[in-house]
């Protein structure tokens, strides 16, 4: 019989198939931010922790520099692929592929880098945020002091108003959508810039629940009618050089239940709410969009880009 977590681990997507995780290993944009992060924070003779393993892959980049790493993988298709992936791989023998629930698994030594990608648009779905919350109490409870580095060491999230097309080949459906960055869609258009409602650092203690109220100003005249969610991880911060490694998720657009026909300059209002490692369903539910001034009753106001 299954317990809760683990009915709750398949519903979100904890037990996700073998082949998404193939996806993620050709994510290019993914795989290099990675990469340069682990080499980064990783010093030569670390001990290293991996929360959520999937197939190894950033454990083994651990591996180049660590002496030992724990590769922590619930699910037990990946543990199968792991362990097989790392023997065809130099340094994989450095590598310990452990099936445990990252909820409850401790290393057996302190360690001084914990990697952990359970990472969603908007800290949805997956459990990164109360995975590593309940690693630090135990961890502390264990071996004391200081905290390991976690990588990422941060995540900022921003939302966006947009007037999204929903026309495929004349049928239409508002579905949520996936988008990748950095490319022009022409069924989306930006009614105005994005803002920051959450900063999460590592680091320090973090809440498990999000609500926001925010306004915008309307760039251009239209309808409002889906709210993009951004997610860009800060997966290590390199001071020396006055800057960060970062990795960002796709964007991901819910369509809004009530649109909104808006004027350029009116000023809008969002609101939202929901727990980290909810579901899509439970964010959508909660979504709300008004029209909080029209332009000939409001002058328009500044709102920062969000970067």
């Amino acid at each position: 019989m299954l317990n809760e977590r683990e009915i709750e681990s398949c519903y979100l997507g904890q037990f996700i198939p073998v082949h998404y995780h193939h996806n993620m290993l050709m994510d290019q944009n993914r795989m290099h931010g990675f990469k340069s992060a682990i080499d980064y924070a990783v010093k030569p003779g670390a001990k290293v922790l991996e929360l959520g393993g999937g197939t190894g892959v950033l454990s083994w980049f651990a591996a180049a520099k660590a002496a030992k790493v724990y590769c922590v993988e619930f699910n037990p298709d990946m543990v199968k692929e792991a362990r097989k992936m790392l023997t065809l791989n130099p340094n994989g023998e450095k590598v310990e592929v452990v099936h445990a629930d990252a909820f409850e698994y401790l290393p057996p030594e302190p360690v001084d880098v914990v990697i952990c990608e359970m990472i969603h648009v908007a800290m949805l779905r997956e459990k990164q945020v109360e995975v590593i919350e309940s690693f630090k109490r135990r961890y502390l409870e264990r071996f004391g002091g200081p905290l390991p580095i976690f990588l990422p060491e941060a995540v900022i999230m921003a939302v966006q108003p947009l007037q999204q097309e929903y026309d495929f080949e004349g049928f239409y459906a508002p579905i949520v959508q996936f988008q990748e960055t950095g490319m022009i869609y022409s069924g989306t258009q930006e009614m105005a810039p994005p803002a920051v409602y959450s900063i999460i650092d590592f680091n320090q203690p973090n809440e498990l629940s999000y609500s926001w109220e925010g306004k915008f100003v309307v760039e251009r005249s239209g309808q409002i009618n889906a709210l993009r969610f951004v997610t860009k991880n800060i997966l290590a911060v390199v001071p020396e050089r006055s800057t960060t490694i970062d990795w960002l998720n796709h964007y991901m657009t819910l369509p809004l239940a009530n649109p909104v026909k808006a004027n350029e300059g009116d000023v809008l209002q969002v609101s939202f709410q929901y727990r980290a490692g909810g579901s899509i369903p439970s964010l959508q539910a909660s979504l709300r969009a008004d029209i909080l001034y029209e332009a000939a009753l409001q002058p328009q106001q500044y709102m920062p880009a969000f970067a």
